[in-house]
């Protein structure tokens, strides 16, 4: 890139890319093959393997350029400017891109994406909303920047070091941020496949099962107080059914250590308990209860942790 380019404060490109896996979803389209942009290039590949485990507003510097990003949703909005263009401006910008982006594509969209850069046609915007952030004159968004600004000012960008990226280059890292408003995260932290649509289904029917537990739990209370005839211990098998159907849906969202054994362990719970209430429910009742408890824990088993992201060229 010339040496005007540098002088010049200006936003050069932007992307948008999938915080869990690093998949780009859309992209600038008009990349300068300049020494310095091909440099910037490889940060961004470095900075989308490590999303997941940065807080979501950064900044790196890379001497004469600033590669910013805000997440949000799932979604990461990344852009990089020249080192003298304005944070106020950088962070409006991709805050820009946000809310577009989020009213023109769904959650389960980009969640299901699965080719890279399926949504270039947001370059579109990109390239309208770049051209006017590099005029600023034309900006007619005074009131924003000025809540832009002071929302910096209360929680700035964290400042991401050249030592913690290095360590996305082919190293495992084991470094864990902690940020003003972040908390503290650490690589260690697994996430699960994608969700299925057997799943979905399979953690609805748990609600309902939950659901229908706690009803029955209620109903045997009012029963116990209205006559000594009714077994206490029913009670009791009515809300560890609640808990342990909950449990299984909280095992399907988040990963934990020995989920798999939890899960049967969970499932065991269970059967155990509508073996007890065998008497006051029919066949098909135990067995829509029964079967659902094992199509959550087959769901559990099926939806591992994520492996190694993918190398997209971002």
């Amino acid at each position: 890139m010339s040496s005007l380019s540098v002088e010049m404060s200006m936003i050069l490109s932007a992307s948008v890319i999938r915080v869990r896996d690093g998949l780009p979803l859309s992209a600038s389209t008009d990349y300068e093959q300049g020494t310095g942009m091909q440099e910037c290039r490889k940060y961004f590949k470095m900075l989308s393997r490590k999303l997941a485990q940065l807080p979501d507003r950064c900044t790196l510097k890379t001497g004469h350029y600033n590669i910013n990003f805000i997440s949000s949703l799932g979604v990461s909005y990344m852009m990089l400017c020249t080192e003298n263009y304005p944070n106020v401006l950088a962070f409006s910008f991709l805050d820009e891109l946000q809310k577009e982006f989020i009213t023109t594509y769904n959650v389960m969209k980009t969640n299901t994406a699965v080719r890279p850069y399926c949504f270039i046609e947001f370059d579109n915007f990109i390239q309208r909303t770049k051209q006017r952030y590099n005029n600023p004159r034309s900006l007619s968004t005074k009131i924003n920047l000025c809540d832009m600004q002071m929302e910096i000012k209360l929680r700035p960008p964290y400042q991401i070091s050249m030592g913690e990226l290095g360590s996305a280059n082919g190293v495992t890292s084991a470094f864990s941020v902690d940020y003003k408003g972040a908390g503290k995260i650490s690589s260690a932290h697994q996430r699960l496949k994608p969700a299925t649509l057997a799943g979905i289904v399979a953690f609805i029917l748990s609600l309902l099962c939950a659901a229908l537990n706690l009803i029955r739990g209620f109903h045997a209370i009012e029963s116990l107080l209205q006559s000594d005839g009714e077994d206490f211990n029913y009670i009791v098998a009515f809300f560890l059914g609640t808990a342990a159907c909950l449990y299984q849906c909280y095992l399907l969202v988040y990963y934990t250590s020995w989920r798999n054994v939890k899960s049967f362990l969970t499932f065991g719970l269970i059967c155990l308990c509508n073996m007890y209430l065998y008497e006051l429910r029919n066949l098909w009742q135990l067995f829509f209860h029964v079967t659902v408890g094992a199509f959550v824990t087959l769901q559990i088993w099926l939806r591992q942790a994520q492996g190694k992201a993918p190398d997209y060229d971002v």
